[in-house]
């Protein structure tokens, strides 16, 4: 018997698309699974067995034969950085380099591949995978490259390595001051080494040209093909320029989108006015209806505000971007003028600070409001959580904005930032369905991965590729892989007000699938797991291509 309830088909309509002979999670809780699915005209008609689904299909349907293998409502990344990807691809990669002298050669290799007035732009490099573990320094780029700017972001985006030239350009002497919320690092004698943390990298970026609206489009466009040969779906771009989106909002206008694009505007909290309007209607498969505010940086460059210092680095409490008084003025009017927010906050101290500003901007609504609007304020990152903020969180209905694959990349070292007791609160999934707070997951990309399938796998196992630690790392946080793919899908569309019309496979919603060329399992098998199709408005945007 089908635990699917298909519509019983009209005596003149038959399927566009249906696939058959396949093991269909549908992440709706009244009908589980599946075997087959029909769509027409961008919407799911019938879901149910293989029998149950025949009657939908007609000469003209396209037949897609699963042969056992998974089917998923489509993938939505809740956190990442399409518009970042498309850079990155462009970028020079020091992601592998394992050392500074490494990175740095990787740079001057390429010198002769741009044109003689570029900037020399990469990203990926990671002091915590180096042997000494320090911070670089602009001596080892100026020796290399001399006469050209180099800009090098950090694999987490929260820090630049720069060389002399850059610095030049920028007029950051000995002299300049620490900007709110920002660290120009500097050494002995007080000279800029050539790393700047969070608020700071603005120093720089500012006189670095801003590319045109045609490279946006460019980057836009290779980055989204990459996305949906992952089995993505939808995206929720975190922190674009207005320009970026103009472009995204065009690229919808015309049909060129092939994924779904939920965008947060970068947010200034300096600048109240930037959101003194109301979001604009959503544009085909784009809409930026919610705003990105940062409370504090990244725990690998020890910029996450912490409640007590860093275990190894006893004088640090991490830093504020954003002051919590002016965040929460921040949080508040932005949710007065019908933007949903969400804010990046890793540490403990920064998660507290978020779910104060969230507390208040929900109490002027309530206030306002003759029916309190449902605002879904959103926490990105939630890496580090006192127990106490666990029931405030649930409280004030925020969502859990995680990245699985943090977990997996940070362990190394993370237990040293923050020592034996904190780091319980750390990367808590687990903690969070268990008190009922709205999970969505997402990869952070290009500071991880692409595919969503390696968040699954870190989401369930909570280990590395090689599979270490044995038995998982904090294995009480693991996820079931029914809780993990919800995360990727219903939570997303959850966190994203979609949740009637995408994130479950069921009659009437929208034709977004994910499907794979092997049935799903909560083991190593993920890793081995490939995306045979990406379908999105029942229309394929990827085969996966023949041997």
């Amino acid at each position: 018997m089908s635990s699917a309830v298909p519509v019983p088909r009209p005596a003149h309509r038959t399927a566009d698309l249906v696939l058959v002979g396949g093991e269909v999670r549908t992440m709706d809780p009244a009908h589980p699974h599946a075997t087959a699915i029909a769509v027409d005209d961008g919407k799911v008609v019938a879901v149910g067995s293989d029998a149950e689904i025949a009657p939908w299909i007609d000469t003209g349907t396209k037949q897609i034969a699963l042969a056992g293998a998974t089917v998923t409502p489509g993938l939505i990344d809740a956190h990442c950085h399409l518009y970042g990807l498309g850079v990155d691809g462009e970028s020079i990669s020091v992601r592998n380099a394992a050392t500074a002298v490494a990175a740095a050669e990787l740079v001057a290799a390429q010198v002769s591949t741009r044109a003689p007035n570029e900037w020399l732009i990469g990203r990926g490099w990671d002091q915590n995978r180096w042997p000494e573990q320090t911070f670089p320094t602009r001596a080892t780029l100026d020796a290399v490259i001399a006469d050209r700017p180099v800009m090098l972001r950090r694999i987490d985006g929260h820090a630049i390595w720069v060389n002399s030239k850059a610095l030049a350009l920028a007029n950051i002497t000995k002299a300049t001051k620490d900007p709110a919320g920002g660290k120009i690092v500097r050494d002995a004698k007080g000279e800029p080494t050539g790393v700047l943390i969070d608020n700071a990298i603005d120093l720089v970026e500012r006189v670095v040209p801003a590319p045109s609206p045609q490279v946006r489009e460019r980057r836009i466009l290779a980055a989204a093909e990459k996305a949906v040969a992952a089995g993505i779906t939808g995206v929720h771009e975190m922190g674009i320029e207005p320009e970026t989106a103009a472009v995204y909002e065009k690229l919808a206008r015309e049909g060129k989108l092939p994924l779904r694009v939920y965008a947060l505007l970068a947010g200034d909290p300096s600048k109240p006015e930037q959101l003194s309007e109301a979001p604009r209607p959503a544009v085909g498969r784009f809409e930026m209806r919610a705003v990105k505010f940062f409370a504090d940086g990244a725990l690998g460059s020890r910029g996450a505000r912490l409640a007590a210092p860093y275990d190894d680095d006893p004088k640090n409490l991490g830093l504020w971007v954003t002051e919590p008084a002016q965040l929460t003025a921040a949080v508040t009017n932005a949710s007065a003028h019908g933007w949903q927010v969400g804010v990046h906050a890793i540490g403990d101290a920064g998660v507290g600070a978020v779910l104060d500003a969230f507390a208040a901007a929900k109490a002027e609504a309530d206030v306002r409001a003759e029916a309190p609007r449902e605002l879904r304020p959103r926490i990105e990152h939630v890496q580090v959580i006192a127990p106490a903020d666990v029931e405030r969180m649930a409280a004030v209905k925020a969502i859990a904005s995680m990245q699985p694959t943090h977990a997996t990349s940070d362990m190394p070292w993370a237990e040293q930032r923050l020592g034996k007791q904190r780091i319980l609160g750390a990367y808590a999934w687990r903690t969070m369905l268990d008190h009922h707070i709205p999970l969505a997951a997402g990869s952070d990309f290009p500071i991880e991965e692409v595919a969503p399938l390696l968040g699954l796998y870190a989401a369930v196992t909570r280990q590395d590729a090689e599979g270490t630690p044995a038995g998982g790392w904090y294995p009480a946080q693991r996820l079931t892989l029914d809780e993990a793919i919800a995360a990727f899908t219903s939570g997303a569309a959850y966190a994203q007000f979609a949740e009637h019309t995408l994130g479950t496979i069921a009659v009437g919603r929208t034709a977004d699938l994910t499907v794979f060329d092997r049935p799903l399992a909560a083991a190593r098998s993920l890793l081995a797991t490939g995306v045979a199709y990406t379908i999105v408005d029942g229309a394929i945007v990827y085969e996966r291509p023949k041997p």
